[in-house]
């Protein structure tokens, strides 16, 4: 089931579109409440007709199989719109020199509007299960930035991270430094990139590397296999598609036994 909300927020001055999925209901009434999953670019998560080029991370439809042949619990998941042509601005902690609209970020005021708006709403709205265990975010690209960047300026509040194809260059590389002084990391990380993310050959390679490098930093700080996973999928690319095919493993992951 799909319901939508139209969220006004003070961080971001601005309404915010919510698209939140749950579960079939059980037939028995449930002992307990849901885990819930946050997600980053909530336009392509449910509808090809709001996805860009159609395509979308196909959430319903593997949530519900992966639900339904037990592979996790039931959860509930929660679609954040991006910002349109504020979108960079929004997701970033830093500047992106590549990436001209991409100046005076809100990374900071982001954080603050999932964290003190949209989670506290949720909670209002969905009978979600508290604590860091039962609370993941996740993104792919600048929303992957956005996720683990709130992740390490908001300690303790999420238990599990989906990151996909993280544009780690930005600043200078700046968040894989912020990374480096994190002393409490998120019980589980899932961590996917592809090889052929872009068309510079250079840039695809640099693109690995750095992930290689987060992979590097959390290992370092004490995250073992059933903490971290990380997957390099050789001739994948920067698209929705690609973040789909990964999104049963990547599920199972977090929220599986």
């Amino acid at each position: 089931m799909l319901d939508t909300h139209e969220l006004p927020s003070l961080h971001l001055n601005t309404i915010r579109r919510l698209t939140v999925w749950t579960p079939p209901r059980p037939r028995t009434r449930r002992a307990s409440p849901y885990p819930v999953l946050y997600l980053n670019d909530g336009q392509n998560l449910f509808d090809p007709a709001r996805a860009f080029a159609g395509n979308t991370w196909q959430v319903a439809e593997t949530a519900a199989r992966l639900v339904r042949t037990r592979r996790i619990p039931p959860l509930i998941i929660v679609g954040i719109d991006h910002g349109g042509v504020r979108r960079n601005r929004e997701y970033l902690p830093v500047e992106d020199a590549r990436n001209p609209t991409a100046k005076n970020p809100l990374g900071r005021e982001y954080a603050e509007f999932v964290t003190r708006e949209v989670m506290p709403f949720i909670a209002r709205m969905y009978p979600i299960a508290r604590g860091a265990s039962n609370t993941g975010f996740g993104g792919s690209s600048y929303g992957a930035i956005a996720a683990l960047n709130t992740v390490m300026t908001k300690p303790a509040i999420f238990g599990k991270v989906l990151l996909e194809s993280p544009s780690l260059y930005v600043g200078g590389e700046y968040v894989l430094r912020k990374a480096a002084e994190v002393v409490r990391w998120p019980g589980r990380i899932y961590l996917g990139v592809g090889t052929s993310e872009t068309r510079s050959p250079e840039r695809n390679q640099e693109t690995v590397d750095n992930v290689l490098k987060l992979e590097s930093i959390l290992r370092d700080a004490g995250l073992g296999f059933r903490r971290l996973c990380t997957v390099v999928e050789e001739g994948a690319t920067h698209s929705e598609g690609a973040w789909a095919a990964r999104l049963p493993a990547a599920l199972e992951f977090l929220f599986g036994e």
